[in-house]
């Protein structure tokens, strides 16, 4: 014989002897007695592991649901699910204990029948390879791995080399163990813990990617299939490798057999089946993209939500949370089949966003967040995973709805909804400081005078305001801002619901210290500091769904509410678990808003600028909206709200090209200069969904108006001063809440008389009136030197 071959067969029988020795002793023997300070060493890990193993809970996917419970997304690191024992078949239970552990209910953690079996084994084989573990050592041993070291690569390698010591603190961990949980607890921890594939963890999981069923209801050839798999997940894929996983499963069967758990003809009949596989298979998806194309949007805002409500995201995919949502599917279906109706998906260059939410005074729960657009990884097929409803991703603007906020303003300034304000065609309104001159500069550094003029000039010279927030001129609200206040708008447009919006700066994105000036700083801080009368025309990014809230918040008495996406969140034993969120905020008083309310109510009838496309669609019930372009037609919006539902569209460029929408024939396009309106698709695509969504609630209407939010604030009429002395005209103004400026023109009015006033009528306390003071008569012109008559002409022709 090979002395080689000798000498290296007794080290390994000396090894498995040694092995064997110092598990007995380990396992069998006080460590104070016999294993000294290594014994002492090891026995403190087994204690802290034994303890953690306990504790510490393995990755669990969390599911997320519709309003309805169904599931719609998961998250997940490692794609588990826990099962209880009782919700495991038998047959998986036979069958796995048949091939992996058939002494299973006889030993205490370690068999040592079989583990002496296994050194001889090994030896003879030459290899180290085999042994004799348990199945609670096995479950040890995978808890360590996949649980315990689950982001540590040298700890995992580690807790998977061959060597005495690691079998020694497995072993008697596994003894713990046995002290600590019942068979079938153990059994169904381990059914809970091992890999079905690389990414498919426990028996829940793997039930449902390879055979779409429950592990209740797993049968005798798919349970086979199964505990044949954990010997080697990957080398006995069934997908990938069919031919070695029913060879694998026919060992299962016919150790089922040996066991008494099946007869030799039921074991024929089983093996002759296929393997019966799911088509294709696939364990669910991960993340947002799992959604879908239309659940995705949701997804990605709900998780944001989350992130800010406390929890982070890997904390989501391993805590085996079940949260239930808000979304509706119907209402997300009727939506997603408007914005694509309108602009569809493949629409070079369009994006058209939708969002609706609940209103109400203690929640605003948001239903739907869609886009033409899908949500995904395949850019060439028009998917995205920017946040396109919920983000502030519209970066050119929402128009006239801004017109809202000044509105508001005024409201509560105490002009009525029936007060009747200027509305000229033109308007050149006062100095602001920065961005780029609309008119010549008035010799003031870096100053300019604000110029605009309407859209058409069909407009009435003056209108009330409910008129004018149907019809919209640009020159009243600029006006109506200035005598309201610039402040107050923008404050106004945080109050009702604008608030990611006015935090991020002009450009959409985190107002950053290193850029350029502008970019410093928020929305809000750039218009106030400015003085950028332009504000009220909408002209900076926005998001689709703060717009939606801010009908919400108007619609629902002025009471905000943060947009929440969630009902409850479940932890992985059902309990619920709090949120921490913002409490609803009384923004402006319940009778300002209802004014308002009734005051956006004429946009979808007559004359309104979204009457046409609610006139298409049908739409006849009482409603709040308003309709939004921006100047060179790179965006569109349209807000409404009824007392069940609010909702908003924003149609806007998202391309790389900065250019304006067109419409016409076809689905909309870039062109050099646009001709979107508000009224066009964003209101059509916003009563197309939303008139299926109320197709089957009864009718309700707008809450009454209480009368001085119907005719103003009788003390907000500006006195007449017309006629009378500058002196006393100047008292009386001042005495009334109003400034005063005076300008001094020639005139056949006696001097120092008032001869002309702006503005007349009604304005906010506190807005500047010109008084025009007359300085009498001009002084009498010096009489022109007379010319001397020419000489009368000479009949005859001239010379030459």
């Amino acid at each position: 014989m090979d002395r080689k071959k000798v000498s290296r067969s007794t080290a390994k029988l000396t090894g498995f002897c040694l092995l064997a020795g110092l598990l007995v002793a380990g396992l069998l023997l006080p460590t104070t007695v016999t294993l000294g300070a290594f014994s002492n060493k090891l026995s403190d890990q087994v204690k802290s592991t034994l303890a953690l193993m306990l504790d510490t809970e393995p990755p669990l996917m969390t599911t997320v649901t519709d309003k309805d419970g169904a599931p719609i997304a998961h998250l997940y690191d490692q794609y588990r699910v826990r099962t209880p024992p009782d919700k495991i078949s038998q047959n998986m239970k036979d069958a796995l204990l048949a091939i992996e552990d058939r002494r299973f209910h006889e030993h205490s953690g370690v068999d040592w029948i079989a583990t002496m079996r296994a050194l001889a084994r090994n030896n003879s084989s030459g290899t180290v390879q085999q042994g004799a573990s348990t199945l609670t050592q096995q479950y040890v041993k995978n808890y360590l791995v996949h649980v315990l070291a689950r982001t540590d690569k040298n700890a995992q390698r580690e807790a998977q080399e061959q060597s005495i010591t690691r079998k020694l603190r497995e072993a008697r961990i596994a003894v713990g163990l046995e002290t600590a949980l019942t068979k079938d607890e153990i059994l169904s921890r381990y059914l809970d813990l091992v890999p079905f594939g690389s990414t498919i963890f426990g028996v829940a999981a793997a039930a449902q990617a390879y055979f779409e069923t429950t592990p209740d209801k797993l049968t005798i050839t798919q349970s086979a299939t199964l505990a044949g798999m954990v010997n080697s997940p990957t080398a006995l894929d069934p997908e990938a490798r069919p031919d070695k996983a029913i060879e694998r499963r026919n060992l299962v069967i016919d150790a089922m057999v040996v066991d008494g758990k099946l007869t030799q003809a039921d074991a024929d009949r089983y093996k002759a089946e296929p393997l019966g596989l799911s088509e294709p298979v696939r364990p669910l998806q991960t993340g947002c993209v799992g959604a879908g194309p239309s659940y995705g949007f949701f997804c990605s805002f709900l998780v944001q939500y989350l992130e800010e409500a406390g929890f982070n995201l890997e904390e989501l995919k391993i805590g085996g949370y079940r949260i239930e949502t808000t979304l509706d599917p119907k209402i997300t279906e009727q939506a997603k089949q408007a914005v694509e109706a309108q602009a569809p998906k493949n629409t070079p260059g369009v994006a058209n966003t939708m969002a609706v939410v609940r209103p109400g005074k203690d929640r605003h729960e948001v239903v739907a967040l869609v886009a033409n657009r899908d949500y995904g990884l395949k850019k060439e097929e028009f998917q995205t995973q920017f946040d396109l409803p919920s983000g502030v991703e519209n970066k050119f603007g929402t128009g006239s709805v801004y017109k809202v906020f000044t509105a508001a303003a005024a409201l509560e300034k105490g002009i009525g909804i029936d007060t009747v304000i200027p509305s000229p065609n033109t308007y050149t309104s006062r100095v602001f400081k920065g961005g780029a001159p609309s008119c010549p500069a008035t010799g003031e550094p870096n100053t300019y005078w604000y110029c605009l003029s309407n859209h058409n000039d069909r407009y009435p010279p003056q209108m009330p305001l409910r008129q004018a927030l149907a019809t919209s001129p640009n020159t009243a609200f600029v006006m109506l801002e200035e005598r309201v206040g610039l402040d107050a708008v923008v404050d106004m447009a945080s109050r009702l619901g604008m608030r990611r919006t006015m935090a991020t700066n002009i450009a959409g994105t985190k107002p950053d210290p290193k850029a350029q000036k502008e970019l410093r700083v928020s929305q809000a801080e750039y218009y106030k500091s400015y003085g950028n009368a332009s504000f009220t025309l909408g002209p900076a990014p926005s998001s689709t769904l703060e717009l939606a809230n801010v009908a919400a918040t108007i619609i629902s008495g002025g009471k905000w509410c943060e947009p929440t996406p969630v009902r409850q969140v479940l932890d992985r034993d059902g309990k619920p678990v709090e949120l921490k969120k913002p409490p609803c905020e009384q923004t402006v008083s319940e009778p300002l808003a209802n004014a308002l309310a009734t005051g956006l109510s004429e946009d979808s009838k007559g004359q309104g600028t979204a009457a046409q496309s609610a006139q298409k669609a049908g739409w006849k019930r009482p409603m709040m909206g308003k309709t939004g372009t921006t100047e060179e037609y790179k965006s569109a919006a349209y807000l409404g709200a009824t007392p069940d539902y609010a909702a908003a569209v924003q149609v806007f460029n998202d391309s790389t090209t900065p250019k304006g929408i067109c419409i016409g024939a076809g689905p909309p396009r870039l062109c050099e200069e646009g001709n979107i309106y508000g009224g066009t698709i964003p209101a059509a695509t916003w009563f197309d969904a939303m008139t299926k969504v109320h197709a089957d609630l009864p009718e309700k209407p707008l809450p009454p108006v209480e009368d001085r939010f119907r005719h103003g604030d009788g003390q907000l009429k500006v006195p007449d001063v017309i006629g009378t002395d500058h002196t006393k005209a100047s008292a009386t103004l001042r005495d009334a809440g109003y400034e005063v400026t005076t300008v001094r023109v020639d005139s056949m009015k006696p001097a120092g008389s008032v001869i002309a006033q702006t503005p007349q009528g009604v304005a906010v306390k506190g807005t500047p009136v010109t008084i025009s003071v007359s300085n009498g008569p001009p002084p009498a012109a010096a009489p022109r030197p007379v010319a001397p008559e020419p000489p009368a002409p000479s009949s005859s022709p001239p010379t030459t």
